[in-house]
């Protein structure tokens, strides 16, 4: 029984975890939904969301006025790149896009760091990083009350954009973007509105991830975590975020204890990505990912 125990406690704490990469995967989904783009930069966000939030608060700000103003700077932010960077772009190929991503990463990972310095932070978001035990489950109450809020916003955010009107355009411009402007649909507004969430997500995730790792450059790439979950997931799809998040977050957990016991551990940090190539292999769009269909 005890081992059963050990297993559950593994597996609840690998599905925190999965919630958490299922939020820095939502950025990505978001915005491929809406342009067809791969925001690489959406490492570079977390960052510049994270040390803005800390900058904020070493200038006197209290919490809330200085969430406030983070999300004030990460919505306009967001947009800016939206409107500046990305808008003079549609139309060209997807490489060209994709390449515009990473120069936008690595000059956001600059310009944070100028503004508010390198120097790794440590942040406090006040939750407490003390084990609580439920039915004889140890389960962390920092990771339990991230989940909570990564859940929270995840929840939020597929229904905002599967019940609203405003998602029902989401839809139309994923589906066809061409039609849905042709049908009256704002594609710009569509592309501001995504890009604000983004930059919401974003300063989530920075917040959540800064608390455990630390405000440093190392969340950057918090973004690769994410690329596992949108390989068994999907691209395009909100639903597998969340599902593929919950995988990969138990899979790397169980591998870890349990497989890499067998072969001296370290496999927590390339199992996913073994994973999800092996996933490719048999479904290259994801568990909940569209079917391209090609028209000759």
């Amino acid at each position: 029984m005890d081992g059963l125990w050990f297993f559950v406690e593994a597996l609840v704490g690998g599905l925190l975890s999965g919630v958490m990469y299922t939020l820095v995967a939502l950025g990505f989904v978001l915005i491929y939904k809406a342009s067809g783009v791969f925001n690489f930069a959406q490492g570079a966000m977390v960052l510049f969301a994270a040390l803005t939030f800390v900058g904020f608060v070493e200038l006197g700000l209290p919490f809330w006025m200085a969430l406030a103003a983070a999300l004030g700077v990460m919505m306009l932010l967001a947009v800016g790149i939206e409107r500046v960077v990305l808008r003079p772009l549609v139309g060209q190929p997807p490489i060209i896009l994709f390449m515009a991503t990473i120069g936008l990463s690595i000059f956001l990972e600059g310009f944070a760091q100028a503004v508010w310095g390198s120097q790794v932070r440590a942040l406090d978001l006040g939750i407490p990083d003390m084990p609580m035990e439920i039915d004889r489950v140890l389960i962390s109450r920092f990771d339990l009350t991230a989940a909570v809020i990564a859940a929270g916003l995840v929840i939020a955010l597929s229904l905002f954009f599967s019940h609203t009107r405003m998602g029902r355009a989401l839809r139309a411009v994923a589906d066809d973007s061409q039609a849905a402007q042709v049908a009256g649909v704002p594609l710009n507004l569509i592309w501001a509105v995504v890009w604000g969430a983004a930059g919401l997500v974003a300063l989530v995730a920075g917040l959540v991830w800064g608390a455990r790792l630390g405000v440093q450059f190392s969340l950057t790439l918090i973004a690769l975590k994410a690329l596992p979950v949108l390989i068994l997931g999907g691209f395009d799809s909100v639903a597998g975020a969340i599902v593929g998040g919950l995988i990969i977050g138990a899979s790397e957990k169980l591998a870890e204890i349990y497989v890499g016991a067998l072969i001296g551990g370290g496999i927590e940090n390339w199992f996913p990505y073994a994973l999800a190539i092996a996933f490719l292999l048999v479904r290259p769009g994801g568990l909940f990912g569209g079917k391209r269909v090609m028209r000759v």
